[in-house]
């Protein structure tokens, strides 16, 4: 994986959850409640989607072979994905059901009672600065789009999936600290289920957010915008009078394929064709150096172009 910043996030949040992990469980053992197990299997399965990220990032530097002829860098979303399934059931449905159990057979906190409230406010503190961590790499990549944006539009997954996992961590908490307090307070262990309950529903809304996030990834996104612009304003120069259609692709985070159909003077030999189109593709990679991967197809404008594909890339 090539984004320090994001290989630096996602340290920042495994070390966090495993030191956080822990101490939640020995808590729950303590005082069997559900909220710190829910919190537990929760920091744990976090932990987990950590060290899968950097699996991922690490297997996407594979060098290309004849089988995969352009490489390993969708792999990234690959393990993206599986970090929201895991999420999904490991998290979401486990506290669900722990919830549901409780519920059904509530029973207060009846020794070591501080002991959560305790490791719950530590944790927070932990996990604040886990998220603060996530915060600032982000920002340097963020440029000037929103959080929402941010999230949306990413092409590298490993920031945002740290940003939702930390934000939904220090959400979990607080309505772990919710049902613990009010199970200390009125003796009703009824409590601890609802802060359970919130913590899986709140699990399974952000792992059903990266899903379709990591989906979309998956399928190939184009280039943003702002990319697309630029290529487009690189490919038109010497030779090359303008585009008659252009498609890009994200084979990764960090490398584009770009495949247009380009117009070039009908007077023109091959040699000066090919010569145009060694240009165009210097041009290109110097505008928008991820594009990494140019197929450029030399053509005449016509006044009339059948092909109903052959309209240039928003």
């Amino acid at each position: 994986m090539s984004s320090g910043g994001g290989t630096k996030a996602i340290v920042a949040a495994l070390s966090a959850n495993l030191g956080i992990a822990v101490t939640k469980f020995v808590a729950f053992l303590l005082t069997h409640s559900s909220s710190m197990l829910a919190e537990s299997i929760h920091s744990l399965a976090d932990s987990g989607n950590q060290v899968l990220l950097l699996v991922g990032g690490k297997r996407a530097q594979r060098a290309a072979t004849p089988q995969h002829p352009f490489g390993y860098g969708r792999e990234r979303y690959v393990y993206g994905f599986v970090v929201s399934i895991v999420l999904f059931t490991v998290g979401g449905l486990f506290a669900l059901y722990e919830a549901y159990h409780k519920w059904h057979d509530p029973h207060g906190i009846d020794s070591w009672q501080w002991v959560p409230v305790v490791v719950l406010v530590a944790a927070i503190g932990m996990e604040s600065y886990s998220f603060r961590t996530a915060i600032h790499e982000s920002n340097a990549v963020r440029g000037d789009r929103s959080w929402k944006d941010f999230v949306r539009t990413a092409k590298a997954p490993e920031l945002p999936v740290i940003l939702l996992e930390d934000l939904a961590a220090l959400l979990g908490l607080v309505f772990a600290l919710f049902g613990v307090t009010l199970t200390l307070l009125t003796g009703n262990g009824r409590w601890d289920a609802v802060g359970t309950a919130a913590i899986g529903v709140l699990l399974v809304v952000v792992a059903a957010v990266l899903a379709v996030e990591m989906k979309s990834l998956l399928l190939g996104e184009s280039a943003n915008p702002e990319a697309v612009r630029r290529i487009e304003a690189a490919l038109v120069g010497p030779g090359v009078s303008s585009i008659i259609h252009m498609r890009t692709l994200h084979l990764g985070p960090e490398e584009l394929l770009v495949a247009a159909k380009i117009a070039v003077p009908p007077t023109e030999s091959a040699a000066d064709v090919a010569e145009a189109i060694d240009a165009a593709e210097v041009r290109v990679r110097e505008a928008v150096p991820i594009a990494r991967v140019i197929y450029l197809e030399p053509d005449i404008r016509r006044a009339a172009v059948s092909d109903p594909r052959a309209t240039v890339e928003p």
